[in-house]
């Protein structure tokens, strides 16, 4: 950590210049993430279920001609693909309320300089700064 970072409430890193976190604001914080992956979970579990009930009723397809056969196989396909970034969504909250309980939330993890509290607010789960970030979306 450079000269420039400073640590705030529960020793989370802050660049220079910005105010401190607080512990009302890192609850605050917590309590979201907590809320959204509970969320999230819930919405897996739904879209599941409801995929798991259509490959049941297979039966039922047996009349369906080519273009019902395609429309299902592409809502299939949807809702998969939307399965599939709600967990990476639930991954990178869970990472996220991890990181605040090791005290390692807002450091990047590429270079280890402060992500920046206002990046954090806007999106908490963050875990590279700005610089690190454009150099992985560049590449």
């Amino acid at each position: 950590m450079t000269a420039a970072a400073r640590s705030g409430a529960a020793g989370f890193p802050i660049r220079q210049g910005e105010e401190r976190w607080t512990e009302a604001e890192v609850k605050a914080l917590s309590d979201q993430l907590a809320t959204e992956a509970a969320g999230l979970r819930v919405e897996i579990e739904r879209a599941e279920q409801e995929i798991a009930d259509r490959l049941g009723d297979s039966v039922s397809d047996a009349g369906d001609d080519q273009a019902d056969i395609g429309a299902k196989a592409y809502e299939r396909e949807h809702e998969l693909a939307l399965i599939y970034n709600t967990r990476e969504l639930l991954v990178q909250t869970e990472r996220a309320l991890a990181r605040i309980e090791s005290e390692t939330y807002g450091s990047c993890e590429s270079c280890g300089e402060p992500i920046g509290k206002a990046r954090l607010q806007a999106y908490p789960r963050a875990t590279l700064c700005v610089s690190c970030k454009q150099r992985e979306e560049r590449h």
